[in-house]
């Protein structure tokens, strides 16, 4: 017996030296990583000081209050109902990696210190930092980390449920270290999305009720608590003295005011007013009228406040007026092609906003993922091949562009572009009103809006409407009603703005999926479903270099353009800012400028002492 042991001994030994070799491999091929790049690399090395758009050297102190419009119902932005201020994903709750402002789209160790990926991105680890805490003390580990997967994939928005449902496994390694297992996702964008959820505290947090509106304050581990919440009217938070990642690099030069403050306005006009009268402190600008013309008050001519324009340096999403095409009205696409010729651009652009809009003819406008003025390349006609019929030709060549006018305001070329179309539709002009050539059923429907600046626009529209024979009645609703028809889709046109980042991802599941059609809540609000569409999505998160991601984007505008499922509308190429001259920002401006709204915000500005 000993001899045997002893002549396999040689055996046991290669074998034991294999699986350490086999396991070293996959080890090494999960290495462990500072940040996460959408494709290529994080553009700042391991043990970065800062943030380039952040300074370190900035004051610490004072408030700022920011006002946003209409009203608010529940605290909690990550669940379908309610009306809720994303405040506490922002300044509450922090998520496992944070997103840099200043690339397409990579993240950073925040609450995971590392993380741990393979080429395929078939699955990614996270290490948590140990100093991790909520604001009362509790420790944060895996359990909440995992508790909030679940909890979001269950109730959570439509773009959570369907991202985390791609998700496998979650395995809880021990409290400071979990994984996910994405094997047959071919989503290389899931690990980033994981990466950036919001990480709720499991020991506060009822799942049972998560799904319903709250206005109380959650736990969370972020540089701010609420303090204060008068319901409808405004939410106040303070900086935390006890915040445990206030040293990270990360965060240098971020989080600089003791107190940040948002009020609620009733309407545009309100919220302006109280701007005017020094009530708040930094405004974004979206009226164009209002940009030329309303900042000639005394706080600007005496010093108080300040207007500056800076460039955006990111895509433009699409700003259109969208078709409900699950009404059988919009059914066809030329019905929906023949409409956008009645929307007259160069009158508006003159007449209402002082020449200051530039036409919108690209769901990713302004950037190299428009397809607008390129043919397409070899990458996107192989993607397209198995759908013939999904992108016209004019578009598949770069030739197709939004329609023109005279800009007389009643362009008759136009017109008649439209009624051509509409007759192909079985559509016909008959005593003035447009009719089914079948049935005599007159063309009328319904524009969904709420504001003032929606409904003067949507009034101008119907005006190129009317004259050839359609009707279109404009409702102006309140915001809780108006969300709520749009969540249940119960509209036949509504305006709307698709922003786009540098990096599109799973987001456009949740705008042009078959499945986000008939899902409730999501941002398809056109009712596309398309296969091609759907392929192409797919493709984008499947791309592995730049040049396959951006053919894919490019392929998937083409799609969407051929579809005329928005009426194109406009976009301003730059953000027009106006605040309190007390205020101070870096001198490095981000890819995506300053917006508290969205994505990249003030964090990084600061107040100097009076």
């Amino acid at each position: 017996m000993a001899r045997k042991i002893i002549r396999l001994l040689p055996l046991l030994v290669a074998c034991i030296w294999a699986v350490l070799t086999l396991f070293g491999a996959a080890r090494a091929e999960e290495a462990v990583r500072h940040g996460i790049a959408m494709h290529g690399e994080p553009a700042l090395p391991p043990g970065f000081e800062h943030l380039p758009y952040a300074d370190p050297e900035a004051k610490k102190g004072g408030r700022i209050t920011l006002a946003l419009e209409g009203n608010f119902d529940s605290l909690n932005p990550m669940i379908v109902i309610g009306v809720a201020p994303d405040v506490v994903p922002r300044y509450v709750l922090q998520s496992l990696m944070m997103r840099s402002a200043d690339e397409p789209f990579t993240v950073y160790g925040l609450v995971a210190r590392s993380v741990e990926m393979p080429e395929d991105r078939s699955s990614v680890t996270f290490n948590l930092d140990p100093r991790a805490r909520f604001s009362d003390g509790h420790p944060l580990t895996t359990e909440d980390v995992r508790f909030t997967f679940e909890v979001l994939k269950k109730n959570g928005k439509p773009f959570h449920r369907s991202s985390f449902g791609q998700v496998k496994a979650v395995e809880i390694v021990d409290p400071h270290r979990i994984r996910f297992d994405l094997s047959g996702a071919n989503d290389r964008e899931l690990p980033l999305i994981i990466a950036t959820m919001p990480i709720f505290a499991a020991h506060t947090t009822n799942a049972d009720t998560f799904d319903r509106t709250t206005l109380t304050p959650p736990i969370g581990s972020g540089p701010y608590e609420i303090t204060e919440v008068r319901p409808g009217e405004r939410v106040t938070l303070k900086r935390r003295k006890d915040f445990w990642a206030k040293d990270l690099p990360l965060l240098r030069g971020l989080y600089n005011f003791d107190e940040i403050r948002y009020d609620f306005y009733r309407d545009a006009n309100t919220l302006f007013e109280a701007f005017r009268a020094g009530l708040y402190d930094y405004r974004l600008e979206g009226e164009p009228g209002r940009w030329a013309t309303g900042y000639d008050f005394p706080g600007i001519h005496n010093g108080r406040i300040v207007r500056e324009q800076v460039r955006i340096q990111v895509p433009k999403g699409m700003n259109g007026l969208v078709f409900n095409t699950r009404r059988p009205i919009f059914k066809d696409p030329k019905v929906r092609e023949a409409l956008g010729y009645l929307f007259d651009f160069d009158w508006l652009n003159r007449n209402l906003y002082y020449g200051l809009l530039t036409r919108a003819d690209s769901y990713f406008a302004d950037s190299e993922l428009s397809s607008i003025g390129r043919p397409a390349d070899e990458r996107e006609r192989g993607l397209l091949a198995p759908f013939p019929n999904a992108v016209r030709s004019d578009i598949m060549e770069g030739q197709w562009a939004p329609p023109s006018s005279d800009g007389s305001g009643r362009d008759r070329t136009a017109a008649r572009h439209a009624l051509a179309l509409l007759e192909q539709a079985g559509w016909i002009l008959k005593n003035n009103v447009l009719r089914r050539k079948d049935t005599g059923e007159s063309f009328v429907f319904e524009m969904l809006v709420n504001s003032s600046a929606q409904e003067r626009l949507a009034l101008n529209f119907t005006q190129g409407l009317q004259r050839v024979g359609i009707r279109a009645n404009v409702r102006n609703v309140d915001n809780v009603q108006y969300w709520r028809r749009l969540a249940r889709f119960e509209f036949d046109m509504v305006q709307w703005v698709w922003p786009a980042s540098a990096s599109p991802g799973n987001e456009q599941r949740n705008r042009w999926s078959s499945s986000a059609a008939e899902r409730g809540g999501s941002l398809n609000h056109s009712g596309s479903a398309s296969p091609a569409i759907d392929r192409l999505i797919d493709a984008l998160l499947e791309a592995k270099s730049r040049e396959d991601f951006i053919s894919s984007v490019r392929a998937l505008d083409r799609a969407l353009l051929s579809g005329f499922y928005v009426v194109p509308l406009f976009y301003v190429g730059e953000q027009w800012l106006a605040y309190d001259s007390r205020l101070r920002h870096p001198k490095h401006i981000p890819l995506t400028g300053f917006n508290p709204l969205s994505g990249v915000n003030i964090d990084s500005w600061w107040r100097v002492p009076d």
